[in-house]
């Protein structure tokens, strides 16, 4: 003979299967965050490998004064587009059509400054609005090493070293490991991965809880044969599984995407081994349980669905609250955050992937979220044995 409490569990797991809208959102939560981070990390890697400079063009005014600033313009795949005199109006019409990264305007007094070792005037026009940031930086440069040279060449004409304007030289050496930068990187990306543990189980919860009492029909199931704790361990276990497969198949998934991108183009790496990840669902079991069980004991208190989903919704934000704080705030991971539920969980993915970790933290990241939900679900039940705080009377 089943238990009640499995009766239950079978039962609200069945119901919530049959909800079109909870396996909807159960798909769309478990695909959506692995496949965004990695089409991220697909074009930060794509950016950083391409060779060439691609799509800069930029238009000059009177290029034929600097012509050795062309050639060297060109060297670097960088489209120089001759033009003659023009108003500043035709030049703010040119770069708002977006086809021109910048406009360089030559001063007519440029070649005479030049000869005369005066500062020759270069006017680089561009909009700011513009999302080529990264391409007019790219021009920039060009300018700046241009100058530089110029500059070096005039020095040696006057029979001085140009190392004389550097009387320091700096050597920079880095000892931090690819793990370790990818840490902060990878690891706060996948930080969000643990959000979804308080996304999936709310429909399941509500539907439960204030879904049956707006239905009327937690009146008959209350008038079961079955302790109250079996009842709410029945609902509770039912919205947590689907919270459970949902982030375990969202980590799983994103480790896999991690593991097949060449992070070590871009100097990064990902070293978490498929046992380490399957630590860290182990150690995130509890963190589902405690969203459920929150939920749960919440939204016994709403008297109708959608005001049960409203409360949530609010209450959903706070386990966001923590992890904003310390990337704010910039803090160094401590043990407290271990105790903190979701902080704990960052924390541990964020510090596995710079290497092996002793037991500790692990314990600690199951230990912050289960406690808490074995508290939450029995004062879920405590609530559950008073018929007038249920029913509302």
């Amino acid at each position: 003979m089943k238990s009640k409490l499995l009766i239950i569990f079978l039962k609200e797991l069945r119901e919530t299967l049959r909800e079109k809208r909870t396996l909807a959102m159960l798909a769309l939560f478990t695909f959506v965050y692995p496949l965004t981070i990695g089409y991220v990390m697909h074009q930060l890697i794509d950016k950083s490998t391409r060779t060439e400079r691609e799509g800069i063009e930029l238009t000059v005014i009177g290029a034929p004064r600097a012509p050795t600033l062309m050639t060297q313009l060109r060297e670097q795949n960088i489209t120089v587009r001759e033009s003659g005199p023009m108003e500043e109006g035709a030049i703010g019409e040119l770069l708002r059509a977006k086809k021109q990264v910048a406009v360089l305007r030559l001063s007519d007094d440029f070649v005479d400054n030049y000869q005369a070792m005066r500062p020759a005037r270069l006017e680089l026009w561009f909009d700011s609005a513009a999302e080529n940031g990264p391409q007019r930086r790219e021009i920039e440069e060009v300018l700046e090493a241009y100058g530089a040279n110029v500059a070096s060449a005039r020095l040696l004409a006057h029979g001085v070293s140009p190392a004389a304007l550097s009387p320091v030289k700096v050597q920079r050496y880095d000892t931090g490991t690819t793990a370790s930068r990818s840490a902060g990187l990878i690891g706060g990306m996948i930080g969000i991965l643990f959000f979804p543990a308080f996304m999936l189980c709310m429909s399941a919860a509500v539907d439960s809880t204030a879904g049956e009492r707006e239905r009327r029909s937690l009146e008959v199931l209350m008038a079961q044969p079955a302790h109250a704790w079996e009842l709410v361990g029945g609902k509770w276990l039912a919205a947590s599984v689907i919270a459970i497969v949902g982030v375990t198949l969202d980590l799983l998934l994103a480790h896999a995407i991690l593991k097949w991108l060449p992070l070590e183009e871009i100097g990064l790496s990902w070293t978490m081994g498929w046992g380490d990840i399957l630590l860290v669902c182990l150690a995130t079991v509890p963190l589902s349980m405690f969203a459920a069980s929150l939920y749960i004991a919440l939204a016994m208190n709403a008297k109708s669905f959608k005001e049960a989903q409203t409360m949530l919704s609010l209450v959903m934000v706070i386990p966001l609250l923590p992890g904003f704080a310390v990337s704010m705030l910039e803090l160094k991971t401590a043990q407290w955050m271990y105790m903190v539920p979701m902080l704990s969980n960052q924390t541990l993915v964020k510090e596995l992937s710079k290497g092996d970790m002793g037991s500790l933290p692990f314990v600690l990241t199951f230990l912050s979220s289960a406690i808490p939900a074995l508290l939450v679900a029995a004062f879920a039940s405590w609530r559950m044995k008073s018929e007038r705080y249920v029913l509302a009377v």
